[in-house]
């Protein structure tokens, strides 16, 4: 039982030396994910990037993907009180403002019962539909949309 003591009590003062090397090495190998900047300082942060602002539909990234937001919305008001969305997506405005309807799944309530007006839970839009912003990816996007898929299997069975 002694002897289990003083083997854990060298494995303790080994491990309290190297401690500070193992550190000192950690933090190097870490700091190249942060672009040069040492652990114990902040980096400046990137200046964020404007929104895109195109009105154009933009293209999806993963089935059922909610869509992206194709304008600004800074100022918009979304609360209990008023949804500035539904000023131009809504199903009485969609053909003065010509943008696109609200989805009919926003009208069922959760026993799939349809509403005449947006559901409550579909009430607040920017849970799930973000603006997007003009910059590049942090990740390459492997994915394929089903229509390119179809036409990948129409080519190869012609083979």
């Amino acid at each position: 039982m002694k002897r289990l003591k003083n083997s854990a009590y060298i494995a303790a003062l080994v491990l309290a030396t190297l401690a500070p090397a193992g550190v000192a090495m950690a933090q190097e190998t870490i700091a190249t994910l942060r672009a040069g900047t040492p652990l114990a300082e902040n980096a400046a942060p990137h200046a964020i990037a404007p929104v895109r602002n195109t009105d154009l539909r933009q293209v999806r990234n993963y089935p059922e993907q909610p869509p992206l937001i194709p304008h600004k919305t800074d100022g918009y008001q979304i609360d209990l009180n008023a949804n500035q969305c539904l000023l131009c997506h809504s199903r009485t405005a969609i053909e003065i403002s010509q943008a696109p309807m609200v989805s009919i799944t926003h009208f069922m309530n959760r026993d799939n019962q349809f509403l005449a007006s947006v559901t409550p839970r579909r009430y607040f839009c920017t849970q799930c539909h973000v603006p997007q912003a003009e910059a590049r990816p942090l990740l390459e996007n492997g994915f394929v949309d089903i229509d390119q898929v179809l036409e990948y299997v129409s080519g190869q069975e012609g083979n």
